[in-house]
């Protein structure tokens, strides 16, 4: 693989976990400082509010800078969303506290955090479909597994710089200055990872060859597929919006690629629910249920996210040995049916250590099951629309899921405070089982080609499965 490859392969990984730093900085490191920063009266469910409204920004970016990177380049469009997710940080630290915006400082942090929500779903729908791009075929389930592990390794670093902190600084001092420090941290490391893509970093062959021809990409029976020749890294970085195929959001929700939206969609749902259950809300119910304070609570979270990193990245290689549809099935069947029963017992723990390893296995069992995510939705869709269609799929997905502070309440009145996540969590897994059964195989076999190939393949053989619908478009 030329040098340009492996920089690509390696800015995926590091730059997701920088991604994530910022998608989980208020989950962890802004809690324990609110009521200083937005006065004592402050919501309980404030945080988990400054936490949707990035979620609810990302759908945006993920549309509107999808697109963009389909039609400009993945490496250029992945620097200006890296820019912005460094200035959103960066004023976020400097925001003042209620003391002087009284309100205000609550609704300048929703809107920095929608704001870096467009800019974050940007980065990864640009740069991990590159990474994809650029990986071989046999690599990957692993390479996808080690990106999206970074989102546990962002959290656990978190998770422990923040109950370091709360140690070294004591409570009051973090609250009145120390998570500003967290996020200027974060900017930060963006910024480095903007001179990397700057420097070192180039787009596929593979688009390359798109951008040249798009009418055979896009059209043809037998699509190219994407070995990456040392010669291939001198290709120029971008070419010509105009010789970009049209095709876009449209196409994607209502046109050719329809069909793998929707499907993804369902099986993201219900990712997205798993995520929610047992990584937002159990962070908040280690303390209000289970009694553990902010220090223990960053302790066990951080050992949890550490145990499903490690999962995740085995998960994304064992999907290249087993097939992607016939792991994603098996996690799915086995989240709904044991992690009800797991979020309980978490939650129900009294000490550290039980809650630390029961929250472990029950984000081992459920959200490990993003291994081979990554890989999986570059697979669905070929160049032209692939950022576009990762984009959405990743990111329309969560709407629903992240606005379960309106939902839930309504939901734990009817049923039970613990019934609610945990018919979450059971419908979380049953979606994934869905959205897998009604995907392509993808199995050992049929990945074992360049990346267009395999998308082009799994849409011919949904249209020979449908060829009423094929023969409309």
């Amino acid at each position: 693989m030329p040098a340009a490859g492996r920089a690509a392969l390696r800015a995926g990984v590091v730059g997701n976990w920088i991604d994530n730093v910022h998608v989980f900085l208020p989950l962890t490191a802004l809690a324990p400082a609110l009521a200083v920063i937005a006065g004592p009266g402050v919501a309980a469910s404030t945080g988990a509010v400054i936490v949707i409204a990035m979620m609810l920004g990302r759908p945006l970016g993920g549309m509107i800078l999808g697109r963009v990177s389909d039609r400009l380049g993945r490496t250029r469009t992945t620097r200006i969303a890296i820019t912005g997710t460094a200035c959103c940080a960066l004023l976020i630290a400097a925001v003042p506290t209620h003391e002087i915006l009284g309100a205000g400082t609550i609704a300048v942090i929703l809107v920095l955090r929608f704001l870096g929500g467009i800019f974050v779903a940007g980065e990864y729908s640009a740069a991990i479909p590159l990474a994809m791009e650029w990986s071989r075929p046999k690599r990957r389930g692993l390479m996808s597994g080690l990106i999206l592990s970074m989102a546990p390794w962002a959290q656990g670093s978190i998770a422990f710089a923040t109950a370091g902190l709360l140690v070294g600084l004591g409570p009051q001092r973090y609250a009145a200055w120390g998570w500003r420090l967290m996020f200027v941290v974060g900017a930060l490391c963006s910024l480095g990872m903007l001179i990397y893509y700057r420097y070192r970093v180039v787009d596929a062959p593979v688009l390359h060859r798109q951008a040249a021809s798009p009418a055979h990409t896009a059209h043809s029976g037998t699509a190219q597929a994407s070995s990456t020749h040392p010669a291939d890294s001198r290709t120029p970085q971008t070419g010509p919006a105009a010789d970009r195929p049209v095709a876009g959001v449209r196409e994607v929700l209502v046109g050719r690629w329809a069909p793998a939206f929707w499907q993804v969609f369902t099986l993201m749902s219900g990712l997205w629910l798993l995520t929610n259950a047992v990584v937002i809300m159990l962070t908040a119910r280690l303390s209000t249920d289970a009694g553990l304070p902010a220090t223990g609570v960053s302790v066990a979270m951080g050992v949890a996210s550490v145990a499903q990193a490690i999962l995740m990245a085995v998960a994304g290689h064992l999907s290249t040995l087993t097939g992607r549809r016939n792991l994603l099935v098996v996690w799915g069947a086995v989240a709904a049916l044991a992690g009800p029963g797991l979020w309980w017992a978490t939650v129900n723990s009294h000490t550290l250590g039980r809650a630390a390893i029961l929250a472990a296995v029950l984000q081992v069992i459920t959200v490990s099951a993003y291994g081979p995510v990554s890989a999986y939705l570059s697979e669905r869709f070929p160049s032209e629309v692939r950022s576009t269609g990762y984009g959405m799929g990743y990111s329309l997905s969560l709407i629903v899921p992240a606005l379960y502070p309106f939902y839930l309440p309504t939901l734990e009145r009817a049923v039970g405070s613990h019934q609610a996540i945990m018919g979450l969590v059971a419908l979380g897994g049953i979606l994934v089982v869905i959205g897998a059964l009604c995907g392509p195989r993808l199995g050992p076999s049929d990945i074992d080609a360049g990346i267009d190939e395999v998308a082009h393949a799994s849409t011919r053989r949904r249209a020979l499965r449908v060829p009423t619908s094929a023969g409309s478009r």
